[in-house]
């Protein structure tokens, strides 16, 4: 089973380049594979054991990578934390993790140095690289370091952290098992060939997003087990991506919708002087994207455009370029080895074309909220788990999703899903993105309310509101349609496109309870 694997790769054929880090470029398999093992050497030193725990907070580049390769072959636990994070945030995920060495970066110091304060975490298992007053350097960890195989290698485990969109978040921890580490990543591999995706020896996967995301992680690690040269961006904007696409002839990528309507607002001088023509498989996620954003992208770079629907718990389903243009607006069907139910309140099965809260089987990839029983325990059914999407199947057991059940607008008993209406929103040229939510109404309990970042050239103002306002009447029912309309200057999402919305929508219900 172990066919695959990096490390496995990396003894075959050194030279290969393997990655490719914004700063210091091209890296080759078997530099990065010495790496790896050294950090194993110096980590075990340290005193970290298996089933112990290494929080990180990097930006995208070959430290991340390396420690991954590390923790993956020694039994340890990596959980990668959100870089924006505040100094407090960090050191909530810190002490909650149990984490028992910290490796920081210096452009988030800050944040970094008010985390390990804060918890007074010790200050010989703290690690920077760059300079950082307070941790030592990351090279001590591999300074004098054998590079030989480590001895014992065991299976570590990702613990990443939900989002807290909607709360403290919690890390998803799954049960270490005294597997061989190559058959685990060969499994890894294998994950990408679900998507049609091959270990063709010329792929190149292109890493635009945060690697603390857990898809992000998951699809860069398994394009290493597979073989594949993954490129590395440390910050990805629409233009940057279309020259590493042409520059490196990348075949694979991971997006997410709002990266699709940035890439889609570039003028069409500048989408001209790029070919994109390498791409094979390009795979979205992480946001409900809307019918005819996905359309324009498919008619720009052809059908290469593969969805899921999946969360950090696990998943999920998968759809083809050919099956979305036969059911447009579908998230997939459940992929190999899963099942997805749509449940109502009461636990019965939805009928077709109903809405309900959306379930996905556990499997053999069952998982804890490291620390917290109670919503372990509250998000289960049946051996079946959610995430609180709510959306319903169709007549051949496709998915669609409405939206997040704790986004969605009851006004006057009425249920409005609040993604169906930012999609028609998006598709004006004045919008740049856009969010919907419900704010206090006393005659209805909620009114939907709307609010747009501008595209760049859009003059904001009572005019625009209103024409804005006349294009969703022309384009939804009118209980769907918002009653009002705000402009911000940028949206708070995060760098993979996960929007915030409970930051616009808490100021308009200070002082109220909203019922969920």
């Amino acid at each position: 089973m172990a066919d695959f694997g990096f490390w496995n790769l990396a003894t075959q054929d050194p030279e290969r380049i393997a990655l490719v880090d914004p700063e210091s470029g091209a890296l080759r398999a078997g530099e990065l594979l010495a790496r790896a093992n050294r950090l194993v050497h110096g980590l075990r030193a340290l005193g970290l054991g298996p089933g112990d725990c290494l929080a990180t907070v990097l930006p995208n580049g070959a430290p991340m990578v390396e420690l991954y390769l590390a923790a993956a072959q020694a039994g340890w636990y990596l959980t990668p934390i959100n870089h924006h994070l505040t100094g407090g945030e960090v050191a909530y995920i810190l002490a909650d993790s149990g984490a028992k060495v910290f490796v920081g970066a210096e452009p988030f110091a800050p944040a970094c140095r008010a985390a390990v304060d804060e918890i007074d975490f010790p200050a010989a298992a703290r690690f920077a690289v760059g300079r950082m007053p307070g941790f030592r350097a990351y090279t001590e960890l591999l300074d004098g370091q054998p590079e030989t195989v480590p001895a014992e290698r065991i299976a570590g485990q990702v613990m990443n952290y939900t989002s807290g969109t909607t709360g403290r978040p919690k890390g998803v921890r799954r049960r270490l098992a005294p597997f061989d580490p190559d058959a685990v990543a060969s499994l890894y591999g294998m994950f990408l060939a679900m998507f049609g995706i091959a270990p063709r020896a010329d792929n190149v996967h292109l890493t635009g997003s945060p690697l603390y995301h857990t898809a992000v992680l998951l699809f860069t690690t398994s394009s290493l087990h597979f073989g594949h040269t993954v490129v590395l961006m440390d910050r990805w904007t629409p233009e940057r991506c279309l020259e590493c696409i042409a520059q490196y002839r990348v075949t694979t990528t991971h997006m997410v919708p709002t990266q699709f309507h940035r890439l889609l607002a570039l003028p069409d001088a500048v989408k001209a002087r790029f070919d994109v023509s390498s791409l094979r498989h390009v795979i979205h996620a992480a946001a409900p994207c809307p019918v005819d954003v996905k359309r324009r992208m498919l008619a720009w770079w052809g059908p290469v455009i593969y969805e899921y629907y999946a969360a950090s718990e696990g998943g999920g389903t998968l759809v083809t370029p050919d099956e979305w243009l036969r059911h447009p607006g579908t998230v997939g069907r459940a992929w190999p080895g899963s099942e997805i139910r749509v449940l109502d309140d009461a636990g019965n099965a939805c009928p077709p074309q109903q809405p309900g809260t959306v379930y996905m089987a556990l499997g053999a990839q069952d998982f804890e909220y490291h620390g917290d029983r109670s919503k372990t325990a509250a998000n289960r059914r049946d051996g079946f788990f959610t995430v609180g999407d709510v959306g319903y199947l169709d007549e051949d057991g496709y998915l669609f999703l409405c939206d997040r059940k704790t986004d969605m607008i009851i006004s006057g008993g009425v249920n409005i899903y609040p993604a169906e209406v930012e999609s028609v929103l998006l598709t004006h040229p004045a919008v740049a993105d856009a969010a919907v939510f419900g704010i206090p109404d006393d005659d209805w309990g909620e009114q939907v309310k709307a609010v747009i970042e501008p595209a760049p050239d859009a003059a904001t103002g009572a005019a625009l509101a209103t024409e804005l306002l006349e294009f969703c009447t022309a384009r939804l029912a009118k209980y769907k349609c918002p009653r009002s309309v705000d402009f911000v200057a940028a949206m708070p999402r995060d760098p993979n496109g996960k929007l915030y919305k409970r930051k616009l929508r808490d100021p308009y219900w200070q002082g109220r309870e909203r019922v969920i």
